[in-house]
């Protein structure tokens, strides 16, 4: 039976959330002058595209759940192979939108490959760490598993898909809970605040500081360092790597690794003025930086109606389908990207709180449901999960209200869209099925 050891919580929220998803989207494009049924048997709207992907998704559900849960052990390797070769597809059959050549077009909708790989890679990733034979203390077998994770972000970053290859670094979170050492994780987040005391500091000054850090850390430590002269060592070496990499590597970053149009969003979310070298000469500094002030104004529109909307919808909101701003088409991408924009309006403050708690129940729900797991490979996977829904969540929420660069994230199950949905669907259903067999031991 298909009710058998079924988590019908999770279904149920999944349910929920698909559902506000729908209504937000058709609240975006309601208009009276429209027939809703003809729309909808039409295909007309998005609205009705999406009504039609979840129902692809219920079918796509079902036939997960109807799988025997040895399938996805067996075949996630060959999985994650026909994943990688499907975006290396994108570069010869791949569609061309918003500047990415990362969509496989299908007729009635556009497969994004990079989307899709997260399963596999999940798939993959747990297939491996619940090899007996993988010792995660093992630098190589950290080093293997870090390939299967950021193999696909690469392929990503290769179609300009920035924001999604992010994504893929929250299979650090399953990798740290079955042993990945702390210390990795400690030098990302040193990194990300190093990166971000580059933008917002005046290099000279942030060389100081550093310099007064290590300084301060000599002096307290000058007993340590008098038996061993090695903490000194390892003390000027941590300086000077960081010293280096403000100096050096995170300019180098900016100006060679990442496009124009990233360092300008990553610097407009920090509210620092950046005037890019290529495409100014012969004009004078101060042409150059009214040509920047308009161009940062045109891509600032975005947040900045989203900002609006959000704000418009103050404490209890505007009500369903009585919103001025999404329904007046202000805020582009306001279906797929924004739509919590739609949230914010029509159901004000305590309704997008009410999202937010609902997601955060979700995730909770997915680590207690690996936690009850007796197979590695489930419990593994299930944190997959659920990093991968905190990532995309985070991340998205910051973008529409401005406290993290557009990079396009799609808000999972409610973001308009057939790719976006049926990868979180397979993503959460796969894990249900699995949990099913949570007494059995799968590898």
């Amino acid at each position: 039976m298909i009710s058998k050891g079924i988590d019908w919580v999770s279904v149920w929220l999944y349910i929920i959330l698909v559902s506000i998803g729908v209504l937000c989207i058709f609240s975006v494009e309601y208009h009276n002058d429209g027939n809703i049924w003809q729309n909808i048997i039409g295909l007309k709207k998005n609205y009705s595209r999406q009504l039609l992907f979840i129902s692809m998704s219920a079918v796509v559900a079902t036939f997960i759940l109807l799988t025997d849960s040895k399938f996805f052990t067996a075949t996630a390797n060959l999985g994650y192979a026909f994943g990688i070769l499907l975006m290396m597809a994108t570069f010869v059959l791949g569609k061309d939108i918003n500047g990415s050549r990362s969509w496989i077009p299908l007729g009635f909708f556009n497969l994004q490959p990079v989307e899709t790989c997260k399963i596999f890679t999940a798939l993959a990733l747990s297939k491996y760490l619940s090899r007996p034979e993988t010792n995660f203390k093992n630098p190589r077998s950290q080093l293997i598993a870090a390939a299967i994770a950021l193999t696909p972000a690469a392929f990503s970053l290769l179609q300009n898909e920035t924001g999604l290859a992010l994504v893929y670094f929250a299979f650090l979170i399953p990798m740290y809970r079955e042993g990945l050492p702390p210390v990795y994780l400690i030098i990302g987040f040193s990194f990300a605040i190093l990166v971000v005391a580059t933008i917002l500091v005046e290099k000279n000054l942030l060389a100081l500081i550093l310099t007064i850090i290590a300084a301060i850390v000599i002096y307290v430590l000058r007993r340590t360092i008098k038996r061993d002269k090695a903490v000194l060592a390892i003390i000027l070496g941590l300086w000077m790597l960081c010293v280096g990499i403000q100096r050096f590597a995170v300019p180098y970053i900016f100006q060679h690794v990442l496009h124009q149009y990233q360092v300008e969003r990553i610097m407009n979310t920090f509210g620092v003025d950046y005037v890019p070298e290529a495409g100014t000469a012969g004009l004078s500094k101060k042409d150059q930086l009214q040509q920047h002030k308009a161009k940062k104004a045109k891509e600032n529109y975005n947040v900045k109606q989203s900002k609006i909307a959000i704000g418009s919808g103050g404490l209890w909101g505007k009500g369903f389908l009585k919103g001025t701003q999404t329904q007046g088409d202000f805020v582009p991408e306001q279906h797929t990207d924004f739509i919590f924009t739609s949230v914010g309006e029509n159901f004000g403050f305590w309704g997008s709180l009410l999202v937010v708690i609902l997601y955060l129940f979700f995730m909770l729900r997915v680590v207690f449901l690996a936690e009850r797991q007796r197979s590695t490979f489930t419990r593994v996977y299930a944190y997959s999960v659920a990093a991968i829904i905190f990532f995309h969540v985070s991340i998205n929420i910051c973008m529409t209200v401005g406290l993290a660069p557009v990079i396009g994230i799609t808000l999972p199950l409610m973001s308009y869209g057939g790719s976006s949905l049926l990868t979180f669907t397979i993503l959460i259903f796969i894990l249900i099925r699995l949990d099913a067999d949570r007494q059995m031991i799968l590898r």
